[in-house]
C-alpha cells in the first residue's frame, strides 16, 4: 500500500527521519466485517480542536499537517534536521501539489493545551514509546488520531492513555517521500476516520482542510484490507529492493497468492469475511504504484521495519488459532535478517 513513515524512536520527539513516508501503498478493498457500526445521521459536524500536534512529522505527517495549518493551529514534532529547515525556509511540498507552507515545527511536544488533536504517524514499532513520553502532558479532552500501518495500535495507544483520553483510527491511503530536510514529494489519496461522533468532527476538518476524507462504519474492514496489501507488498519489495510495481511480475505470481491466502485464513479464523476477487484486485493495483514502499526504504536507510505489525501480526495470529502461515514466518525471518 502506499505507505509508511520513517521515523526514530520517539518519546516527545522524533529522534530520526526517514528519506520515504509511505503510511499507505494504495488504497484496496477490504474484507466485511460480521458487526456492523450504528450508522449515524447526516448533520454536520463542527471541529473542536483548538491545537493539533503531528508527532511524528515524516514525510507523511508533514503533509497532513500542512494541509491542516491552513485551517488550524498546527505543530509538526519531527527531528532537528526537519524542523530546522521548516522554521527557516517553510515545508516546500511538490508532486500534485507544488507549494511553500509555513507550518510551526518543534523537536518535541512541551505542553498539551486543552481540546487537542494529537496526530500519531510515527512508525508502528514507536508508537508506544511515543505515547508513553507524553502522557504526562495529556488532559482530559485531548484526541489522539492513529494512522499507523499495522493491526492493533489502537489497543495498544488506548492501554497505555487509560480511559479520559480518547483515541481514534485512520488509515492513510497517500504517499509522501522526503527528497531533503524540510522538502517532499506528495501524492493524494484518502483517508479513513472511524465512524464515532469524534471521528466525524476529525473528518470533517480534514475535508475543510483540502483532504479527501470518508467515514468507515466497518474500520476492522478497512485495516484488514490494508493489512493484506502491506503484507505483500512491503516485504516482497524490501527484500528485492524495487518499487512497488516491479513485483507485479508473473514470476511471483505464486508467492504473491500464498501470502494472500494465508492472511485470509487468518482473517476468516478473527471473524472477517473477504470479497472473492481480492488478490486480482490486488495484484492490479500493484501494478499502478511506482513508488517505493516504506519497508523498502526501511532497510534501504538500515531502520527498523514494521514487520512485526504486519506479516509478523499474521503469523502470530495464525499460532493462535493453529494456522500455518509459511510464507509470512519466512518474510519475517528475511526482513529480521536485513534488518540486523
Amino acid at each position: 500500500m502506499r505507505s509508511g513513515e520513517k521515523h526514530g524512536k520517539a518519546k516527545t520527539a522524533c529522534s530520526s527521519m526517514e528519506k520515504t513516508e509511505i503510511l499507505s501503498e494504495h488504497p484496496m478493498p477490504g474484507p466485511k466485517v460480521i458487526k456492523k457500526h450504528k450508522k449515524r445521521g447526516g448533520r454536520k459536524m463542527r471541529s473542536i480542536f483548538q491545537k493539533i500536534f503531528v508527532l511524528g512529522a515524516g514525510a507523511i505527517g508533514s503533509a497532513l499537517g500542512a494541509f491542516l495549518s491552513q485551517k488550524k493551529d498546527v505543530t509538526l514534532i519531527g527531528n532537528k534536521a526537519h524542523v530546522d529547515a521548516i522554521n527557516t525556509h517553510g515545508l516546500i511540498i511538490r508532486g500534485e501539489i507544488n507549494r511553500r507552507f509555513s507550518t510551526k515545527a518543534e523537536t518535541s511536544i512541551k505542553e498539551v493545551p486543552p481540546s487537542s488533536l494529537i496526530i500519531l504517524t510515527t512508525k508502528a514499532q514507536d508508537s508506544a514509546e511515543a505515547i508513553t513520553g507524553i502522557k504526562p502532558l495529556l488532559k482530559r479532552g485531548t484526541v489522539i488520531l492513529v494512522l499507523q500501518n499495522g493491526f492493533g495500535i489502537k489497543e495498544i495507544i488506548e492501554g497505555i492513555v487509560g480511559d479520559e483520553i480518547e483515541v481514534v483510527r485512520g488509515l492513510v491511503l497517500m504517499a509522501a517521500e522526503f527528497f531533503e530536510p524540510g522538502k517532499i514529494t506528495f501524492w493524494d489519496g484518502e483517508i479513513i476516520i472511524e465512524a464515532t461522533e469524534t471521528g466525524e468532527r476529525i473528518a470533517t476538518l480534514l475535508r475543510e482542510s483540502g483532504l479527501r476524507t470518508r467515514i468507515s462504519e466497518d474500520i476492522k474492514k478497512d485495516e484488514w484490507g490494508k493489512l493484506v496489501v502491506n503484507c505483500v507488498i512491503n516485504p516482497l519489495t524490501a527484500i528485492l529492493r524495487v518499487r512497488n510495481y516491479e513485483i507485479g511480475v508473473d514470476i511471483l505470481k505464486g508467492i504473491r497468492h500464498r501470502i494472500v491466502q494465508e492472511c485470509i485464513e487468518v482473517g476468516k479464523a478473527e471473524g472477517m469475511n473477504f470479497e472473492p476477487d481480492l488478490e486480482r484486485d490486488i495484484d492490479s493495483k500493484i501494478l499502478s504504484y511506482k513508488n517505493y514502499s516504506s519497508m523498502s526504504q526501511d532497510i534501504i536507510n538500515g531502520k527498523k521495519t514494521e514487520i512485526d505489525f504486519l506479516n509478523g501480526k499474521i503469523f502470530e495470529l495464525g499460532k493462535k488459532h493453529g494456522i500455518p502461515t509459511p510464507v509470512n514466518e519466512t518474510l519475517v525471518g528475511l526482513i529480521k535478517f536485513l534488518e540486523a
